[in-house]
């Protein structure tokens, strides 16, 4: 069984609060979709990120970045781009029996293992463009024949 890359040991950590510890790693978070952008599922996703251990749990900060990919709204090609996002996050210690409040804003630490990967699929589905474009200026599709007005100029709206 591959080492799940998102897992990162905290014990040592959690004993001295006011510590931190560096940490970069690369992997897979599976397929992400928003409208008409993804991160493919094969694709590597980094985090670089420091960890502070404080009082009520350990304080994550730092980046997350992947490559996405998906169709200009306009004309339709494809378009691919790098997602950088910052992150700044707080995992904290649940009781055995306590659930999670709806209005929490924190992510559980569960064991001696701080999971990386939630934090880092929310921090990529929350930056993927809802609405690619290939360039600003993107002419878009002519919607009588379809042509790509990027191309060339449309005849249909000239002549009409």
């Amino acid at each position: 069984m591959a080492k799940d890359p998102w897992l990162v040991p905290v014990t040592t950590l959690r004993r001295v609060p006011g510590s931190s510890r560096h940490e970069a790693r690369v992997g897979r978070v599976g397929a992400l979709e928003v409208a008409e952008s993804r991160v493919a599922a094969g694709s590597d996703v980094s985090a670089d990120v420091v960890l502070s251990a404080l009082d009520g749990g350990i304080e994550v900060e730092g980046s997350v970045s992947a490559v996405w990919e998906g169709e200009c709204r306009r004309c339709l090609s494809s378009v691919r781009g790098v997602i950088t996002c910052e992150v700044r996050e707080l995992y904290r210690p649940r009781r055995r029996h306590e659930k999670p409040d709806d209005d929490e804003e924190t992510y559980p630490l569960e064991s001696e293992m701080l999971d990386l990967g939630p934090l880092v699929r929310d921090a990529l589905l929350l930056e993927l463009p809802v609405a690619p474009l290939c360039r600003d200026d993107c002419a878009g599709l002519c919607p009588t024949c379809g042509a790509n007005r990027n191309d060339a100029p449309c005849r249909c709206l000239s002549s009409g």
